[in-house]
């Protein structure tokens, strides 16, 4: 999981001569670190950036007199990007396994949202699949495909993670209460606190460049959210889809769906971390080998 593509050896090799040569101490040390860790975040984000760029340019110069529908323009281009990356080989096909799983989640959650009004898109093309275009599960590929680069981008480790049957446990509960919530009471304040309670003590191990550092691993999912919400504004601008408020002309989406994102996040780590278990920091371990097994059993998480 945590080695590198080919392409990314030779990019990673590249850019290790250029940092090696600058300061590793005082405020010279602390921003070849920032450097590095913003141009790591930017190739995680790779396919969401560019599909970002594509749904802002089909917003402001797809022409509307041609053949092909827009929303079908978008899924062929999400899908060209799709393929790009793995021919390029900037994501691998084992990746693809966990990306094709946020596929098919987001789609089925497409479906019933839309199928009840939560949010809606323009009914143009033939790429859909009842009122959902296709090109939407690629943008939940996005979220996966970032999750997966980020976590062996930074060699990312673990302390105190919860058993993998309860991540699993709590993600289906979220991603039931994403439905049941439009017939039986809201329980996401009781979801919060059950998130709070499983993943609370746990922290993350970050290596950026020289340096390593540690984060509580609830900030870390409160950051992504925060940073989807920032995107989802870019493509309601972009008319991608749009909230019932949003009908009558674009405004910013509601602050209140940074608590939805964060909770898709316990629905997304408990994906990722479900094919490729959380790993426990190079201190606290004899050998490698992962926190919890996929039947969810401890490995020495700490507990």
């Amino acid at each position: 999981m945590k080695r590198m593509t080919r392409t990314e050896r030779r990019l990673d090799a590249a850019a290790r001569r250029v940092l090696e040569r600058l300061p590793s101490r005082g405020a010279g040390g602390v921003l070849v670190e920032v450097l590095a860790f913003g141009a790591k975040q930017a190739w995680a984000c790779v396919f969401g950036g560019a599909l970002l760029a594509v749904l802002l340019a089909a917003r402001l110069w797809y022409p509307d007199d041609v053949p092909l529908a827009r929303n079908d323009a978008l899924t062929l281009a999400a899908l060209a990007i799709q393929l790009l990356m793995l021919v390029l080989r900037l994501e691998t096909p084992r990746e693809l396994r966990v990306i094709l799983l946020f596929h098919v989640v987001g789609t089925v959650m497409e479906l019933f949202k839309t199928d009840v009004g939560s949010w809606t898109y323009a009914a143009d093309g033939v790429m859909r699949i009842g009122g959902v275009p296709l090109f939407s599960g690629f943008m939940y590929a996005a979220v996966g495909s970032y999750l997966v680069r980020v976590y062996r981008l930074f060699d990312l480790r673990f302390e105190r993670y919860p058993r993998q049957w309860v991540c699993l446990a709590v993600a289906g509960l979220v991603y039931l209460n994403f439905f049941t919530h439009h017939v039986l009471p809201d329980v996401r304040l009781a979801l919060f606190l059950a998130v709070a309670l499983v993943w609370g003590r746990a922290m993350m191990h970050v290596r950026v460049f020289r340096a390593r550092f540690r984060m509580p691993v609830l900030l870390a999912f409160l950051l992504v959210a925060l940073f989807i919400w920032f995107a989802e504004n870019i493509a309601t601008w972009s008319d991608a889809w749009s909230y019932p408020d949003q009908l009558d002309g674009w405004q910013p989406v509601s602050i209140a769906k940074l608590g939805s994102w964060f909770l898709l996040m316990i629905i997304s780590v408990a994906l990722v971390t479900w094919v490729y278990p959380a790993q426990l920091p190079d201190a606290e371990r004899g050998r490698l080998e992962p926190v919890a097994d996929s039947r969810g059993r401890g490995t020495g998480s700490g507990e």
